[in-house]
């Protein structure tokens, strides 16, 4: 429950900077990480969340989803053919967004799990046609293009 907790978090603060870019150039990546800091101490300060492994998960999903969105976000775009991802739900994009970080960059994550928790958080927080949607996708990544 932790880890669904953590992801849940995770979902809470990408949504909330959904709009902010993150750039590759050394210089911007700096300032926007030094930024994704500041606002991940006010997300923290928001919430009552006390446990230290609930956070350190939820900010490694973070992290990790933000870093690798130029990779994330075209794999995305490439598997969803008939929809661009500016397009989709902001709650969609951004659940897609984390269970692909996972399914491509946490090996010690079992696929099977990273697709479970994703449509167990869609189906709390989005439309009911939402986890058809995201299981078809991130099906998709995960038998094309994650081998564990």
């Amino acid at each position: 429950m932790k880890r669904r907790k953590a992801r849940e978090y995770a979902l809470q603060f990408l949504y909330r900077i959904d709009f902010i870019k993150v750039s590759t150039g050394n210089n911007n990546r700096a300032k926007n990480l030094s930024g994704i800091k500041n606002n991940l101490e006010v997300f923290w300060a928001d919430t009552d969340e006390k446990d230290s492994d609930t956070k350190a998960f939820a900010e490694d999903i973070i992290s990790g989803t933000i870093e690798n969105l130029k990779e994330i976000d075209p794999l995305i775009q490439k598997v969803a053919k008939k929809w661009k991802i500016s397009r989709m739900a902001s709650i969609d994009r951004n659940i897609l967004r984390f269970a692909t970080y996972e399914l491509l960059f946490r090996k010690d994550i079992p696929n099977a799990v990273t697709i479970n928790e994703a449509l167990e958080i869609a189906k709390k927080y989005s439309t009911s046609e939402s986890a058809a949607f995201i299981n078809g996708i991130l099906d998709k990544i995960a038998k094309e293009y994650c081998q564990k």
